[in-house]
């Protein structure tokens, strides 16, 4: 699943393709996800200018210039692509085809991928957001007795964040993914703030350096241990692994709140 810093520059590389383009159709193929009618959809969208894309959490929602919304969640295993005129390739959830013929294929071999018209607004902060504060967050961990890797991971707590990340953050922070929240010390809940910051930042940097069109798929090339090829930390430390639910990678190097 693309993961915040890999939706950060799709949505940068899918502005310059589209950003001011009047939408001429929308089609959607497979609507078993779909949360409104495709009437309803084509209503509201087609004929309007798109002025702006804002990733929120782990979707992209496309703005356009009567104040509709089009919010667009690629789930596991959707992809986007851009087309000339005509989409004729495999899986596809839905088409958005601008004037001058420029097209945004929504795909998906699951059919897991959606798309929904004026999503609500979220309750939980971004990631990346200014409202995700080291205040926040320390308040939020003094309140919960689940470990910390699975409050990261709950969208309803934080957004943006994913199961890859999660254990780079950690690693960069030296918490274990197994610390339960509310017994982690206040220096290390300010240190977690800042990995997340900057392990996220760095990802970003680092795809649209090597992979500056990206519009789909995940890029695991900059991992620090979230990878099954990775023998050793950066400091030098083995990689280990727990398979129990989602795989989790980690090293002796973090520090375990119990």
């Amino acid at each position: 699943m693309p993961e915040l810093p890999d939706l950060q520059v799709f949505r940068s590389n899918l502005e310059k393709a589209l950003l001011h383009k009047k939408l001429k159709t929308l089609t959607v193929i497979n609507k078993k996800k779909l949360h409104q009618s495709e009437k309803e959809l084509k209503e509201a969208l087609e004929g309007q200018a798109l002025e702006d894309i804002v990733r929120i959490g782990k979707e992209l929602h496309f703005v356009f210039n009567n104040g509709h919304v089009l919010g667009m969640h690629l789930m596991l295993h959707g992809k986007l692509y851009l087309f000339k005129d005509e989409y004729t390739d495999k899986y596809p959830v839905c088409t958005l085809l601008f004037a001058g013929g420029t097209g945004l294929a929504l795909t998906d071999y699951q059919g897991q991928a959606n798309i929904t018209l004026d999503p609500p607004e979220k309750e939980a902060p971004d990631a990346m957001s200014k409202s995700f504060t080291e205040k926040y967050l320390s308040e939020a961990l003094a309140k919960k007795k689940i470990t910390v890797k699975k409050y990261l991971l709950d969208q309803k707590n934080v957004l943006g964040i994913g199961n890859a990340y999660a254990d780079d953050i950690l690693w960069e922070a030296r918490i274990s993914p197994f610390s339960v929240c509310n017994k982690i010390p206040a220096a290390q809940v300010k240190k977690l703030h800042t990995a997340i910051r900057e392990v996220l930042q760095r990802a970003e940097k680092m795809i649209k350096k090597n992979h500056p069109d990206i519009i789909n798929g995940e890029v695991r090339d900059y991992m620090l241990v979230h990878s099954s090829r990775l023998k050793e930390s950066p400091g030098g430390a083995p990689v280990l692994h727990d398979t129990a639910g989602r795989k989790t990678y980690y090293t002796d190097e973090q520090v375990l709140y119990a």
